[in-house]
């Protein structure tokens, strides 16, 4: 979108400038001028543009200078300079250097809103492909969201009342339930959508390279660094920056992540020049952030930034008839993908489909799909092809302890340790006391705590 193009306008005489101005702010574009090298220089460590406009001859630093500027702030900035007669070897040179062209004095206007329209054209694309390279070495699921169950309907109400605005916003819900999937149609349905969605798992990138992925690295910035490289928050720029598994980030990235939500701003790796950005941040997560705060793992206050707007995405188990629709949507595709004739799901799968508690929520159905697809023998999937695994023994614990179904098996050993401890505690608590008939001094003596212990533990369960 042209409203949202800057354009960096370098020229000395004013008349001149004004009158380019004037033209491309016709055109839509936002400039910002300076009258001479020096300025300009300044302007481009300040800011984000779309392109260079500057004249060969000026005072001070000239177009040259002003051109290594633009090379040194962002190596695919579109830089175009104006020449007088006498100085077009000069400017052949400076294409050698990194130019994008060069236009003759006098200005011919339509030539010059050309060869800006197209040297914008050809920075998205360069930027695009970076993003796209990036994109498909993942695989992602459908383009659409699938689900009729209420669940999902409060979802998606809630995400057209938020996706207008450039609120952040925190994305909730077990592993596999398709975070990424919804803040794809957050960004399609904002105002943003023309502009780049750039995705970022934070778990799966190296404690030690997570800040410069996400904020990128001057060269020679650390060992190996022999070029500059540019982030995912400046590659967003315009447009939305998904951060998946925000919880997994290290504290000090997270400091960083808060700078730039609230400031707008970053210094790549290795870097002093300040960086503005116009970025919109939707994060997601499976970990509970508030025990995270508590345990200091998570930054209290990058918490109430993320949590203003929280979204919970429903596991699969809980939105009904949606995993067959989901199901019958996945045969197809996958179909497409192997050339095979397009399969069903006989009663058989669909009862064992509807029956299985998906742990592993939309990811595991995807997974089951293709693989059904690939054994299915004859016109439908049956229940076989599926091979779910049995499903996971509900408990070592005596009977009336289980853990259950439901129980949240993500995580490290120490969080589900405590999890699980919480359940068989409260259930012990409850039968002690039923059987002591709420005598506490016998239910101490039982279960061989303190009183203080039993009177904590029964408020904190709220028991009694």
């Amino acid at each position: 979108m042209k409203m949202e193009e800057r354009i960096l306008l370098i020229e000395d005489k004013p008349d001149l400038r004004q009158m380019l101005k004037t033209a491309l702010g016709k055109e839509g574009y936002q400039v910002t001028e300076a009258g001479d090298g020096e300025t300009a220089a300044r302007l481009l460590n300040e800011g984000i543009y779309s392109l260079v406009l500057t004249d060969l001859r000026l005072p001070g630093r000239d177009g040259i200078s002003v051109l290594e500027a633009a090379r040194e702030s962002s190596p695919d900035l579109p830089v175009i300079l104006m020449t007088a007669y006498g100085t077009i070897e000069k400017a052949v040179v400076a294409m050698k250097e990194g130019a994008y062209d060069f236009i003759q004095k006098p200005v011919d206007l339509p030539h010059l809103l050309l060869l800006i329209q197209r040297a914008i054209q050809q920075q998205h694309l360069q930027r695009e492909n970076i993003l796209l390279r990036e994109e498909f070495a993942e695989r992602y699921g459908f383009p659409k969201i699938i689900g009729e169950h209420e669940s999902m309907r409060k979802v998606g109400a809630a995400l057209q009342r938020l996706a207008p605005s450039d609120t952040t916003v925190l994305l909730l819900g077990e592993s596999g339930t398709g975070k990424e999937l919804f803040a794809r149609a957050i960004h399609q349905i904002s105002p943003r959508a023309g502009q780049p969605f750039v995705a970022i798992n934070c778990a799966a990138i190296p404690e030690t390279l997570v800040e410069t992925e996400l904020f990128g690295h001057e060269k020679g910035a650390f060992t190996g660094a022999g070029a500059r490289k540019i982030g995912k928050f400046e590659l967003a720029h315009r447009g939305t920056i998904f951060l998946d598994e925000i919880g997994e980030l290290p504290l000090g990235t997270q400091a960083k992540i808060l700078r730039v939500l609230q400031e707008r701003a970053f210094e790549r790796v290795g870097g002093v020049r300040t960086i503005q950005v116009d970025v919109r941040v939707v994060a997601a997560t499976n970990r509970n952030l508030e025990e995270a705060t508590q345990a200091k793992q998570f930054r209290e206050d990058l918490y109430f930034r993320l949590a203003a707007f929280p979204v919970t995405i429903p596991p699969l188990r809980e939105r009904g008839e949606d995993v067959l629709q989901l199901a019958s949507a996945f045969v197809a595709k996958f179909c497409r993908e192997f050339k095979k004739p397009r399969l069903t799901l006989s009663e058989g799968a669909a009862d064992t489909l509807m029956a299985y508690r998906w742990p592993g929520n939309v990811r595991e159905l995807q997974n089951a799909l293709e693989r059904a697809v690939i054994l299915a023998d004859g016109e439908e999937i049956q229940a076989e092809d599926l091979q779910l695994r049995p499903p996971r023994p509900e408990t070592i614990l005596p009977k009336g302890m289980e853990l259950g179904e439901d129980f949240n098996w993500e995580g490290g050993l120490t969080e589900i340790a405590d999890r699980a401890t919480q359940i068989v505690e409260r259930i012990r608590l409850s039968q002690v006391m039923e059987e002591c008939r709420w005598n506490k001094q016998r239910a101490c003596e039982k279960l061989q705590i303190s009183y203080k212990t039993l009177l904590n533990k029964l408020h904190s369960y709220e028991l009694g």
